[in-house]
């Protein structure tokens, strides 16, 4: 069953790391988009992490079998291409049935999508006056009516909910990473460091990642060349293991249940995203985590996509 509007308060948790306006920008130069997948022959690691959020511990040690990983979030021209192919309708372009959502006048009941207003909306500071539910807003239009992906074919695709995300993997005949492939693909061999280079604070001269630079909401200084908006993929240095933007750039769907209090059964996201500060939500590093609203996109939340092969052993059931 679909449920919104009940997951509503679980996305609005997220504002420290949601999307805001559109910004009219240019895109700095970075080099050419990596392709494909890495193979990562998976063992035993730490997952999570203590002292940082109630939900990402207590650290405890785990194995994944081997797997390969998409190097990148799944862009919006490699979308484009699957509803090209099959006609696939995300659940944002669609109409929701009023049967799911007893309560809610009909009239508000119309193709929508979450986005984040951005500072000037501030209020009293309440997160839930941070985003609006924006009718018309989907992948093709992340903001809202008004914008578009022109220039935006090698940025993250977003506005995805997790069925979409999902639909993609299978067209792909690959599937969505639980947390544990995800988390060991971003930790690249380094087990118990806090961000995927290593223990180092990030220093803005020299970003490793698109996040918010500066005191969130107020001010985002833009160091990083991606002033409160996604970067293409592969714009920052790769990880240990090949892989880019597992920290920062837009949170990431996987297979896994989120398993902690009033949102247990939501879908688990990691990652962080292009608005994730340290003097708020700090949830750029592998062991962060976040309930996901399943049935809802978001212009923060992404995907990339992992294969096991005749391996079975990772695969969670839905």
């Amino acid at each position: 069953m679909r449920v919104r509007w009940a997951v509503l308060a679980a996305a609005l948790a997220l504002a420290a790391c949601g999307p805001r306006a559109p910004v009219a920008a240019v895109d700095p130069p970075c080099p050419g988009q990596p392709v494909g997948e890495v193979s990562l022959p998976g063992g035993r690691f730490t997952l999570g992490a203590a002292g940082m959020h109630d939900e990402e511990g207590p650290p405890r040690e785990v194995t994944v079998g081997p797997f390969s990983i998409d190097r990148t979030e799944v862009t919006n021209d490699q979308f484009a291409a699957f509803v090209a192919a099959t006609g696939y309708v995300t659940l944002a372009e669609r109409q929701p049935d009023p049967a799911l959502y007893p309560g809610v006048p009909p009239e508000q009941l119309k193709p929508s999508s979450l986005v984040f207003v951005g500072a000037d909306s501030l209020g009293d500071g309440n997160p839930a006056g941070w985003w609006r539910i924006v009718d018309g807003a989907s992948w093709k239009h992340p903001e809202g009516p008004g914008s578009d992906l022109k220039g935006r074919g090698r940025h993250p695709v977003v506005q995805i909910a997790y069925d979409d995300a999902l639909a993609y993997a299978r067209w792909r005949g690959r599937d969505l990473p639980t947390e544990a492939e995800w988390e060991f693909a971003a930790r690249a061999g380094r087990d118990g460091a806090r961000y995927e280079w290593g223990d180092d604070k990030p220093d803005p001269a020299h970003p490793r990642a698109n996040t918010w630079q500066g005191v969130f909401p107020a001010i985002d200084t833009g160091q990083d060349g991606y002033k409160a908006r996604t970067a293409p993929v592969g714009c920052f240095p790769a990880s240990a293991y090949g892989l880019y933007d597992m920290s920062g750039n837009v949170w990431e769907w996987t297979a896994s249940r989120y398993g902690f209090g009033p949102e247990a059964g939501a879908r688990l996201i990691k990652g962080g995203s292009f608005l994730c500060a340290d003097n708020f939500c700090y949830r750029y590093r592998p062991a962060a985590r976040q309930p996901g609203p399943p049935d809802t996109g978001s212009s923060h939340i992404g995907f990339r996509t992992v294969s096991r092969g005749t391996n079975q052993k990772n695969r969670e059931t839905p």
